[in-house]
């Protein structure tokens, strides 16, 4: 296929993707290689993705080609793809569904597609694969014990080679789940869920659905509900989105207080578990103050406890380490996870990725958030980004700090007090979140605002108290350390204005911005009731301490400081395009750049 140089796209050899966001044709090119390209960065111009391994199994377990893949990046490359590239990318794609794990009487089979005996030979050398593998039944079938599914898909995904699960499912207790009539479930939600279930059939019942903050994930767990009828558990991170789940799953199905209720061990014998019941990564993970490293988690045979016929993970990309371990034991039930993203937002790369993969299932819907927000679904957000130069007083200090203690000193500018003032100055009225990652920097925002301070140490019924008041318009402002807020956001369509105090190296910033993604509601009484896409735009305003004296002057006079402010807030606040903003301070008659990336910010 002809290459154009108009394109936006340019395929490197390794893998890497980098796509002009300035240019006219950005759009359609980031929607074609969405499905199987992963965001890195989304700086001003040049947005970076990568091709791995995962995102292209990930794409295929949905049915796509490599020459669909292939397709798409040839249709929007400005050169000719790299051969490497149209050579990994067959060849990755072809490994999907060449090893297909299925159930024989009380074991499993391991199967490899017709001539891939070799393969099996391979594979079974592994040092990690070849423990699990019995009895060799013919050149391309192996015996697995049903105990070590969840350990062979996990060691074949590290040996590169991930495995089509279709052993089926060992049935819960029936609880049927009815949705509410008013409640009104978008076509995306049902497909998603739909897309999970697949009719009941060994093929379906465990995946990842990947939407939007604010695209009503709740409500595809709620569906999946109805349609498994058996009873669930629900893992999620904090007491918060306990509480969340609760109301919902109260709110909008059939479902009784007696029946949705959060795992609490010290209730009498038999009333611990609720046909729907909801827990916390750190209660499973929970154990008491001194006990020895090898020691169990107390709280981990709940996973076990009942025979639950789902088992959802919300925010499936966070989940810790021993809650993997033990779904590697439970793969024998439905499991749904929910997430906004399958890449983790504080990098860690360990496997995790690969894990949610093998033991929770590959990634069954994802909607780009691009279209959920043209269809109204989800509000348009303009972000910004203010740059402020650290005080003179405090850049000795910066300059002789270690390395690792350069981003904390920029990051508690105090210059950002007064920055964030002047944006609230604009926007009196607006309902708004301040959050930030450093305490003392917190409280000082928090009493220039009179506004409380929500933190990790706030207890659950002040905490609780609080979101209420501010859902209800009786608290207009609001602070919060990012421990204590977590995705409480995503269930606030009230907020308009999000203040992040810091900005870390996040790579997908739009997906930062929670509960800023729900728009206003248009009356209707329930949150999935389609919302109104002629609300305003939620705005997102980052500040960040920088200290590059290359590209910023090292002096200036306050009230050239000031004037330079003046004029970003004044742009900040004139267009409704996605930007980010550089505020500089070497001159007064410096202008202030933007440029509108119309992508991830």
């Amino acid at each position: 296929m002809a290459t154009d140089p108009l394109n936006p796209l340019i395929v490197q050899a390794d893998r890497s993707l980098f796509l002009e966001a300035f240019n006219p044709r950005a759009d359609e090119a980031r929607a074609a290689i969405a499905p199987f390209a992963e965001l890195v960065s989304s700086p001003e111009h040049l947005h970076t993705y990568r091709v791995s391994p995962l995102s292209l199994w990930n794409a295929a377990s949905t049915g796509m080609t490599a020459d669909a893949m292939l397709g798409a990046l040839e249709g929007h490359a400005k050169f000719p793809l790299p051969g490497n590239v149209v050579t990994d990318i067959r060849e990755l794609v072809g490994r999907w569904g060449r090893l297909t794990l299925d159930r024989f009487d009380e074991a499993l089979i391991l199967s490899a597609a017709p001539g891939d005996g070799p393969l099996l030979s391979e594979l079974a050398r592994h040092k990690a694969v070849g423990p699990l593998l019995r009895e060799r039944m013919s050149d391309v079938v192996y015996t697995v014990d049903a105990g070590a599914r969840g350990e062979l898909k996990r060691a074949l995904m590290d040996a590169g080679w991930p495995v089509d699960d279709r052993a089926g499912y060992t049935q819960g207790a029936a609880f049927p789940v009815t949705l509410a009539p008013d409640l009104t479930v978008r076509d995306y939600q049902r497909e998603a869920a739909q897309a999970f279930y697949q009719g009941g059939s060994d093929t379906g019942g465990s995946g990842v659905v990947v939407l939007a903050p604010g695209a009503g994930k709740t409500v595809v767990g709620m569906v999946a509900m109805s349609l498994v009828g058996q009873r669930t558990l629900v893992l999620t991170t904090n007491r918060t989105s306990v509480n969340q789940w609760q109301r919902e799953l109260l709110a909008k199905t059939d479902l009784t207080p007696d029946d949705v209720q959060e795992y609490a061990p010290g209730r009498p014998a038999g009333r611990e578990l609720a046909p729907v019941t909801l827990c916390t990564y750190q209660m499973l993970t929970h154990r008491r103050p001194g006990a020895p490293a090898g020691e169990e988690h107390p709280h981990m045979s709940l996973i076990g406890a009942a025979e639950w016929g789902l088992i959802i993970y919300d925010e499936v990309h966070l989940l810790p380490a021993p809650v993997f371990r033990l779904t590697a034991g439970v793969q024998a039930r439905r499991r749904l996870g929910l997430t906004a993203t399958l890449v983790r937002e504080d990098g860690r790369e360990d496997g995790r990725e690969g894990d949610v993969f093998a033991l929770i299932g590959p990634k069954r819907y994802d909607q780009p958030w691009k279209t959920l927000e043209a269809q109204g679904w989800i509000a348009a957000a303009t972000c910004a980004e203010v740059r402020l130069r650290l005080p003179a007083d405090e850049r000795p200090a910066y300059a002789a700090a270690p390395d690792r203690q350069k981003h904390g000193l920029a990051a508690v500018n105090p210059a950002k007090r007064a920055a964030l003032r002047a944006v609230l100055a604009r926007h009196p009225d607006v309902p708004t979140l301040v959050i930030g990652a450093y305490l003392d920097q917190l409280e000082l925002m928090a009493a220039d605002l009179e506004a409380p301070l929500i933190t990790g140490k706030t207890p659950q019924r002040e905490r609780e108290r609080l979101f209420q008041a501010f859902r209800e318009g009786g608290c207009a402002r609001c602070c919060s350390r990012k421990s204590g807020i977590s995705r409480w956001t995503s269930r606030t369509p009230r907020c308009s204005c999000r203040c992040p105090a810091r900005s870390g190296p996040g790579r997908r910033k739009r997906s930062g911005s929670g509960g800023c993604c729900a728009p206003r509601r248009t009356g209707a009484a329930r949150t999935s009731t389609r919302w109104s896409p002629a609300k305003p735009s939620r705005r997102i305003t980052r500040t960040t301490g920088s200290c590059s004296s290359r590209s910023r002057a090292t002096r200036t006079t306050s009230s050239t400081r000031a004037n330079s402010e003046r004029r970003a807030w004044r742009a900040l606040t004139a267009h409704r395009s996605v930007r980010r903003m550089h505020v500089p301070h070497d001159r007064p008659d410096t202008q202030t750049t933007r440029t509108s990336p119309q992508g991830h910010t």
